[in-house]
């Protein structure tokens, strides 16, 4: 039986990046991919929704204060 993760209420929505919104980011806060937080393809979430290392993914999450907040992580092999 396999589970989904993300349908779990503790896990924040994740999207993967297309190489415009990429370079967008990495222009925007003049750095590189790899200055990004890793995100291992080995993570649930990774593995469930097929991203591959090099990719760039978006997480929003709830806020109790901001409301909602997003975060960028860059998938990398262990």
């Amino acid at each position: 039986m396999a589970i989904d993760v993300e349908a779990h209420q503790m896990v924040p929505e994740h999207e993967k990046l297309d190489e415009d919104e990429v370079e967008t980011l990495l222009e925007a806060y003049n750095i590189e991919k790899d200055d990004l937080p890793a995100m291992e393809r080995t993570d649930a979430v990774a593995k469930q929704k097929g991203f591959e290392p090099g990719d760039v993914v978006k997480i929003t999450r709830d806020s109790p204060t901001a409301g909602e907040t997003v975060y960028y992580r860059h998938v990398v092999d262990e």
